[in-house]
């Protein structure tokens, strides 16, 4: 390293971003992703003992992949080097693996090679790799946004470990951003600012478990606010909504609005009004509201009030559950919204739902009455010689399938619970039980 280059670095290392300053340089610095660097993981094991094998680090922005890989850079006894699969070209692969084999093959010192954006090179870029991953010429770390077993050579995805990383969570976002206000090493603590709880929370809540976002926007709000008579720069609510250009919803997750609003967005879509139900879902996402809460209203939803009537509502909401689970935001918002607006326009029965409750107000209010001896198990030793299953008559042997006889308890004879209503698909339901009613044999 030259004169000039150690002074370049010098000065990017003052000057750079908060988000890049604040990064972790070990383990136990990194703050989150507890599931895949708690003390007691695979990869905590792995970077402590200085024992990694290729890995691929897949999450959303912001979330600490190339921080994981920093740290790494920071631990591990072998040469560390990266490149960006946005800019890197093959010429810069070539370099790294001849290297790689050098320091092997002089010093018997491995090679750890960081691939940020790794879904950007092309098959081919990445078909390099292959062979210098296969014999252990490189370790490699790959970073992507996106899904590595779509995005990845699958080649590459076999000879590696995948770790998913999360969203960070609402207290992991708090604890980064006041280390960012008050660490005068490698925060902003020299500028004596403070944050109050309020500005504090929303930030949290709007970064979407984005550090870098959050990050970003206390370094905007420290650096352009003036200092207040005690010389302290006070970042309050009003400032933190400039600074990541968001107007604060009032939306106390805890408090009257979350139950109000989630409540109108149910009733709305048990009323049929897909533009109320939409508009209370952006309130709702806009707000930070989990989307896994608004899923699974949009679920309950869907067997409760539409129930039968569309039966194909519930596979649109629990498929929605399992996507935005999946993709997170901001992607989640486009399923929700189709889930939310489907479940809204269908036709409504809430036949199903008062079916089961009217059952259970039975089970719980009257004496547990003994099955019928012809629907009892017979295939056990001795149920013969008791009679069960005598008489039994198999359905599928008769007409449409259907054959009179008695399924409930005799002293329920009669009773009914479900009512299918003229509604959507439960009327072909009314229509077909009626009509195999009609022609069955006794």
């Amino acid at each position: 390293m030259d004169l000039f280059e150690y002074m370049r670095e010098n000065t990017m290392k003052d000057e750079s971003p908060l988000a890049s300053r604040l990064r972790p340089e070990t383990l136990d610095e990194v703050v989150g992703q507890q599931h895949i660097i708690g003390k007691d993981k695979l990869l905590y094991r792995a970077i402590q003992a200085d024992k990694l094998s290729s890995i691929i680090f897949y999450g959303p922005p912001g979330t600490g992949k190339t921080t994981l890989a920093k740290v790494i850079a920071n631990t591990t006894s072998a040469e560390f080097k990266q490149i960006n699969a946005t800019v890197a070209g093959k010429k810069d692969m070539e370099e790294v693996v001849q290297q790689a084999k050098n320091n092997l093959g002089m010093y018997g010192k491995k090679t750890i090679l960081f691939v940020d954006e790794i879904h950007r090179f092309n098959k081919g870029q990445q078909d390099y790799l292959l062979p210098y991953v296969e014999d252990g010429t490189i370790i490699l770390i790959g970073a992507t946004t996106e899904n590595p077993y779509f995005e990845v050579n699958g080649a590459l995805i076999s000879r590696s470990i995948i770790f998913e990383l999360k969203p960070l969570e609402k207290e992991d976002i708090k604890t980064i951003i006041k280390r960012a206000v008050y660490d005068e090493k490698k925060g902003m603590g020299s500028m004596h600012a403070e944050i109050d709880e309020e500005a504090l929370s929303f930030l949290a809540d709007v970064s979407n478990g984005d550090a870098r976002s959050a990050l970003n926007a206390i370094e905007l709000g420290i650096l352009t606010t003036k200092p207040s008579e005690d010389g302290k720069i006070h970042i309050n609510l009003k400032i933190a909504e400039q600074c990541i250009q968001k107007r604060v919803l009032r939306y106390d997750k805890d408090g009257d609005n979350h139950y109000d609003t989630i409540s109108a967005f149910i009733k709305s879509m048990r009323g049929s009004d897909p533009d109320a139900a939409v508009y209370y879902l952006a309130r709702m996402l806009y707000a930070g509201e989990d989307i896994k809460f608004i899923a699974r209203r949009i679920m309950i939803c869907a067997s409760e009030d539409v129930g039968n009537a569309d039966p194909q509502a519930l596979v649109v909401a629990t498929s929605a559950a399992m996507a935005v689970e999946r993709l997170g935001m901001p992607e989640a918002r486009i399923i929700l919204s189709q889930a939310a607006t489907y479940v809204a326009c269908a036709p409504k029965s809430n036949a199903a739902y008062m079916a089961v409750d009217r059952a259970l107000d039975v089970v719980r209010n009257k004496k547990t009455y003994g099955v019928p001896a012809h629907l009892q198990d017979a295939h056990y030793k001795s149920a013969g010689k008791l009679g069960h299953g005598e008489g039994y008559k198999y359905a599928h042997e008769y007409k449409n399938h259907y054959v009179k006889q008695q399924y409930l308890p005799k002293e329920l004879e009669g009773t009914v619970f479900y009512e299918p209503t003229d509604n959507g698909y439960e009327k072909k339901i009314n229509e077909h039980m009626k009509k195999i009613k009609a022609e069955a044999e006794s």
